[in-house]
């Protein structure tokens, strides 16, 4: 079979991106870790692709992490290995990523390239929804920044332009000496695996009274799964919880729960375990 030969382009700045993108429709490839396994050939062949490719991940103003205030900005070419070994990155998000493929792929894969494959499994993303994380984007008609949970729309699906480059993550800090957090993946295996499903909670108390409690669950429905109506039931009730009310918050959470059967696992166990998490984070915080 004869192979399409691919235009490809390496601009040496976002603005060169920018301009890229106003002139034509483009493939955006950072760490390409899920690109050329989406884009791959049969018969061991070159990955096909039917738009030009535009590499950015040399880009070193995507790879840029600092705090401005109360906000933390990831620039969206940062590795998970960059991520793992940056200060400011929040322990339990450095968890999640330890939990991600193998090391070589951490090497390659990226924080916005994650978001932007849009994946109900991905590994990031449960903590992203957690956090309230906000998508940074820019056109040549300037910028926008979205919530994580109105940018991602469906399994591949993002709320991008295509005109538009995701630049970066801006994650509102939370107190880490205030908050407990909880991130687990079930999977085969604990990392170099996708996820059956995963779950990430945070609950903050002062005295007594929950101030702020926050759940979200991966790979249970074509997005993270995460309610605030159903998080503002538990805002300023006294600890422990009363049985009754823990167990609305699971019946609650089973209603919104959508999983799937597919190659990896069922519809049946999904919901099965990320209720047994839910009830478990319940009952070993709240009492």
């Amino acid at each position: 079979m004869v192979m399409k030969p691919i235009t490809s382009y390496r601009p040496m700045s976002v603005d060169a991106v920018i301009s890229r993108l106003s002139e034509e429709d483009c493939f955006i490839l950072a760490g390409g870790t899920d690109a050329m396994v989406q884009h791959k050939s049969p018969r061991g062949a070159a990955a096909h692709f039917d738009k030009p490719i535009v590499f950015i991940d040399h880009l070193q103003e995507l790879k840029q992490i600092y705090q401005i205030d109360h906000n933390l900005h990831i620039g969206a070419c940062c590795t998970y290995k960059e991520l793992l070994e940056h200060p400011l990155i929040p322990s339990i998000l450095k968890k999640a990523i330890q939990e991600i493929a193998a090391p070589a792929i951490r090497n390659r894969g990226t924080i916005g390239g994650n978001i932007c494959n849009a994946s109900p499994a991905g590994d990031t993303l449960p903590l992203l929804y957690l956090y309230n994380a906000l998508i940074r984007l820019r056109s040549a008609a300037g910028e926008r920044v979205v919530e994580i949970r109105d940018f991602i729309q469906g399994p591949r699906r993002v709320f991008r332009l295509k005109d538009e480059l995701v630049t970066e993550i801006i994650v509102p800090v939370m107190p880490e000496n205030r908050t407990r957090f909880v991130y687990e993946k079930v999977a085969n295996r604990r990392a170099d695996a996708i996820a059956k499903l995963s779950f990430a909670a945070s609950i903050r108390v002062e005295e007594g009274k929950i101030e702020d409690v926050r759940f979200a669950f991966g790979a249970v429905g074509p997005t993270v799964l995460r309610s605030t109506e159903i998080e503002h039931k538990l805002t300023g009730q006294a600890i422990p919880l009363h049985n009754p009310l823990r167990n609305e918050i699971v019946a609650d959470f089973e209603r919104l729960l959508k999983p799937i059967d597919d190659q990896r696992s069922t519809a049946n166990y999904r919901r099965t375990v990320a209720l047994r998490l839910l009830r478990h984070f319940l009952d070993s915080e709240t009492r």
